[in-house]
C-alpha cells in the first residue's frame, strides 16, 4: 500500500472487500494528506512502513505537525527506509527509489517492476496528468521539481504507467506532448 492518506477504516474495508492483505506501506513524502492513516493501517495488518530517512521523524510525531482540519492520527515509527540507490524487494515487487524533492523537500517517486518485467512510477506529488505538485507549500522549491521530473524522464520508459499521488494515470509520454508544466523537458 503506498500513502494511505485518510480514512483507515475505510481503506481496512476495501482491503476485506477485494480479499487483498496489506504486505507493506510506503510512504512518497510526509504531508498529511499522504501519511494521515498510515499508523492506523500498519497497526490493522501488522505491516511494517517504509519512508525516507528525511520523513521518519515526521510520521513518528505526526500529531505534532498537524494542519488545521486534520488528525489526530496513530503515529508509527516506520520500519524501514526509501533511499535512492538501495534496492528493495516487497511482496515480489522490485522497487527502485528515485530521490524527487521539489514539492516536499524528502520526497521519493516509486519504480514498481512485478516478476512479469511490467512496471509503474508511483510519482506522490511530483507529476500529475496534466499538472505538476505544487511547490508554495513549506520546502517546495520550482527548480528542484523541474530537476526531479528529468530525472523521472531520463529513469522511467516514456510508456511506463505513472500513477500520481491524486488524479488519473498517465505516462510521460503523454505528458511531455501535453502538459505545459513539461513542455522544455527533453
Amino acid at each position: 500500500m503506498i500513502d494511505p492518506g485518510e480514512e483507515p477504516e475505510r481503506v481496512l474495508t476495501t482491503l476485506a472487500n477485494l480479499g487483498l492483505a496489506c504486505g507493506a506501506i510506503l510512504v512518497t513524502h510526509s504531508h498529511l494528506d499522504h501519511i494521515g492513516a498510515v499508523g492506523a493501517v500498519s497497526a490493522a495488518t501488522a505491516s511494517p512502513v517504509y519512508t525516507s530517512p528525511g520523513d521518519a521523524a515526521v510520521l513518528t510525531h505526526i500529531n505534532e505537525h498537524l494542519w488545521p482540519g486534520f488528525g489526530p492520527y496513530v503515529a508509527h515509527a516506520p520500519e524501514g527506509v526509501l533511499e535512492a540507490g538501495q534496492p528493495l524487494s516487497l511482496c515480489e515487487i522490485a522497487i527502485t527509489v528515485l530521490s524527487t524533492p521539489g514539492h516536499h523537500p524528502h520526497a521519493v517517486s516509486l519504480l514498481l517492476t512485478a516478476a512479469d518485467g511490467d512496471q509503474a512510477l508511483v510519482a506522490g506529488d511530483v507529476l500529475f496528468a496534466g499538472s505538476v505538485g505544487r511547490t508554495d507549500l513549506d520546502g517546495g522549491d520550482w527548480p528542484t521539481l523541474e530537476r526531479s521530473i528529468a530525472l523521472l524522464a531520463t529513469e522511467v520508459g516514456e510508456d511506463v504507467p505513472v500513477l500520481p499521488g491524486h488524479g488519473p494515470a498517465t505516462t510521460l509520454r503523454h505528458e511531455r506532448a501535453t502538459n505545459p508544466f513539461l513542455t522544455g523537458l527533453h
